[in-house]
């Protein structure tokens, strides 16, 4: 038996529902190990088919998807024609729907999501799409190691021409402040404390404002390319900005809130958007 093997493919970056946290953006790195009889080219499989093939299956099986546990108690996941509707129970007392197109969301067996059962969903998806000569098949999901502080954080664009647009995707995503040139750590465990399983918005995007059994709500609404979507969410859950929410506008923010808390000072916010990419905003 021959082994492939292929580190750090792709980062899959998208959001699930939690019993406990509520919308949780994440990213994994993906490692493929592949085994199987050699082909005729003396190859498991092409190292450039696999890049091409298997990235496709994963970009759109789980990529900027919303990822939702179909077996947990109390959900409620409808599809209608083409649309998807959920109800998500946070353990809090809140609750957390969503509707958009069925290719936005991802129900997962299981009453949680862990990478586990994301690995053995693309591994079944992939030996329909690899060749016979290829027998086993490992699909390796990590989070990216991190030194220092990061969040977690879910956000649509609206305006983005590809899967971005989807309301909910999200990232796990590290963060730098720099003040006068010097890491200014006690404002980045700030942030990342402050933006843990956040939801930035858009204040445009919100449609309505209301309470529900003394919760504070927000719902989320545009339409874009894709079709039609929707998010509520408790307000104590959401990070209201007055701009769209692309990282470049993100770390502007960071770096402008930072500049107000220190005025006389150089500020330079380095935001990370998944895994090794981001945007820098001085200010």
């Amino acid at each position: 038996m021959n082994h492939l093997f292929v580190d750090n493919l792709t980062v899959i970056d998208f959001a699930y529902l939690d019993h406990d946290r509520g919308l949780v953006g994440e990213s994994w790195i993906v490692d493929i190990v592949l085994a199987g009889e050699l082909d005729e080219q003396g190859m498991v499989f092409d190292f450039g088919s696999v890049k091409r093939t298997i990235k496709q299956v994963i970009d759109e099986r789980v990529d900027h998807r919303l990822v939702v546990p179909a077996d947990r108690a109390g959900a409620q996941l409808r599809e209608h024609g083409d649309r998807v509707e959920l109800e998500w129970p946070v353990a809090d007392g809140s609750v957390i729907t969503h509707g958009s197109p069925v290719e936005a969301v991802l129900p997962l067996p299981g009453e949680r999501v862990v990478p586990s059962a994301v690995s053995k969903l693309l591994q079944d998806e992939l030996r329909a799409v690899l060749p016979g000569n290829v027998t086993g098949i490992e699909v390796n999901l990590r989070e990216e190691v991190i030194e220092g502080p990061y969040y977690h954080y879910v956000h649509g664009l609206k305006k983005h021409l590809g899967n971005c647009q989807r309301i909910a995707h999200g990232h796990r995503s590290r963060i730098q402040i720099q003040r006068n040139g010097a890491r200014d750590q006690a404002l980045e465990r700030a942030w990342a404390k402050r933006w843990q399983d956040i939801y930035v918005g858009t204040e445009e995007d919100v449609t309505a404002r209301f309470v529900e059994d003394d919760v504070s709500y927000l719902t989320f609404a545009y339409e874009a390319n894709q079709g039609e979507f929707s998010l509520t969410l408790p307000a104590n859950r959401v990070c209201l900005i007055d701009t769209d929410t692309t990282v470049e506008l993100l770390a502007a923010y960071l770096a402008d809130a930072c500049k107000q808390q220190f005025p006389n000072d150089d500020i330079q916010v380095k935001a990370f958007e998944g895994v090794g990419k981001g945007a820098i905003a001085l200010r």
